[in-house]
């Protein structure tokens, strides 16, 4: 009888922690979507989904995946959730036509399982240009007599470094899950690609499924080895799948991160604090301004971006709202477009697809701004050339009825101008009701004479 408590926490541990262990026919299988270029809004999408998946015990996350690449931040944090997690990841290019290119390789090589749908494709895991002017051409061999450099140019160093960087950690990847480092290592260096079957034949995937029941049937009775050093044994076949779509989080990071939106976002909280510090109490410009400033500059510490560019950005924003406040002819303003373009051109410090801000764009919002500029300044020259209709010039020339008459004195009296009362005084007698006109101001009285008399001497 004391024996059976010690069987029982054998027992125990055996279906709990011991090598080999199967999961459930009723666990399900969770199912990640990506499609587009991998950024901060994807990462975030696939870490907290393969959190989610381990939450609800499932016992496979599969990662549907069609992508031409994207930010080396955001893949090296779904890399790094899916060697940690305790549920086994299948990255699943899928369907078909699609791709999972640069950064999509690196994925697919951490994953425990690779599969792809025929008529797909994989590679091309070189990584591309970082900083310098967009499209910077590399430098060209020297000519035959010509006398080489004794060093590369800092350019080709770096790119070098990041080369070599790239190929030493996708290797590492490969020989985690025993996969083709030769070829894993010849895609970042000469960017080369595969079909799935041409994969298949060189051991850089596991699977190749014409869809995911397909695949999960494939994957039934496979014993893989996660992150908590434990052999999982699948029961895939019939298993309840679980799609996670992308929900408003995801997408809504999706949106603010685009460069464009960023952009966008900047320009528009800049202008409305500056409406609002020039039109305080309005509240609008300021409640308006200051959340897409906060939404443009959280999306700008997520991207790739050129410091020198905010900067430039900014300068021109600044010197275009001089432009209204202190006209100069449009000087200072076409100096800020100039400005805000070459900050826009070189705002984002990389060449990955999906991240750039097309030329459309900036040269849109260069002209909006121009357009908004140049309109204040024409309205402000139209001011100039009209009448002064307030102040001391305002007053001079007003028409006005006399309020009131001073009691004992005729010629002294009260009128309402430009909603003030004035004490007036003239040289005829004045009587309430007359019209008179203001010929001069004396401190807080006003000279006036009667209407008619004006336009007599007038005549």
């Amino acid at each position: 009888m004391n024996k059976h408590p010690l069987w029982g926490a054998l027992l125990l541990l055996a279906l709990c922690g011991l090598p080999g262990m199967a999961w459930s026919a009723g666990a399900p299988v969770t199912v990640l979507t990506v499609d587009g270029a991998i950024g901060p809004a994807s990462a975030d999408y696939l870490v907290r989904g393969m959190a989610r998946a381990e939450e609800e015990k499932a016992q496979l996350v599969v990662i549907r995946m069609d992508t031409p690449g994207g930010l080396d931040t955001s893949m090296r944090s779904i890399i790094k959730a899916i060697l940690a997690s305790p549920v086994p990841v299948a990255t699943y290019v899928n369907p078909g036509g699609a791709r999972a290119a640069s950064a999509g390789t690196y994925i697919l090589y951490a994953s425990h399982v690779a599969a792809m749908t025929p008529g797909t494709n994989l590679g091309a895991a070189t990584p591309v240009q970082i900083g310098g002017m967009p499209g910077t051409p590399p430098d060209k061999p020297a000519k035959p007599g010509e006398k080489e450099a004794k060093e590369p140019p800092a350019d080709d160093a770096l790119t070098k470094k990041q080369v070599n960087d790239a190929a030493a950690y996708i290797r590492g990847l490969a020989q985690l899950r025993g996969r083709n480092a030769q070829w894993a290592e010849q895609a970042v260096r000469e960017a080369v690609s595969l079909s799935a079957e041409e994969a298949l034949q060189q051991k850089v995937i596991d699977y190749v499924a014409s869809d995911l029941p397909d695949l999960l049937k494939q994957l039934d009775g496979k014993t893989l080895k996660t992150a908590a050093a434990a052999e999982v044994k699948l029961q895939t076949a019939g298993a309840t799948v679980v799609e996670h779509a992308p929900d408003w989080r995801t997408q809504l990071l999706a949106v603010i991160t685009n460069p464009s939106v960023a952009l966008i976002l900047m320009m528009i909280g800049v202008y409305g604090l500056l409406f609002e510090f020039s039109n305080p109490g309005s509240a609008v410009g300021g409640v308006v301004g200051g959340i897409c400033l906060i939404l443009a500059l959280y999306a700008l510490q997520l991207l790739p971006v050129n410091y020198a560019g905010i900067a430039l950005i900014l300068l021109g924003m600044a010197l275009m709202a001089a432009e209204a406040f202190m006209p100069s002819f449009g000087v200072i303003g076409i100096g800020g477009v100039a400005a805000f373009v070459v900050g826009a051109v070189i705002l984002i410090d990389t060449e990955v697809p999906g991240f750039g801000i097309p030329l459309v764009v900036i040269v849109g919002l260069a002209l909006v701004s121009a357009l908004l500029i140049f309109g204040i300044l024409g309205m402000a020259m139209k001011a100039r050339r009209r009448d002064v209709v307030s102040g001391d010039a305002g007053l001079v020339g007003s028409l006005a009825a006399v309020a009131a008459v001073q009691a004992g004195n005729p010629l002294g009296g009260w009128v309402q101008l430009q909603g003030e009362q004035w004490q007036v005084v003239s040289r005829a007698p004045l009587r309430p009701g007359q019209q008179v006109r203001v010929v001069a101001r004396e401190g807080l009285r006003l000279d006036v004479e009667a209407a008619d008399e004006s336009s007599r001497e007038g005549d």
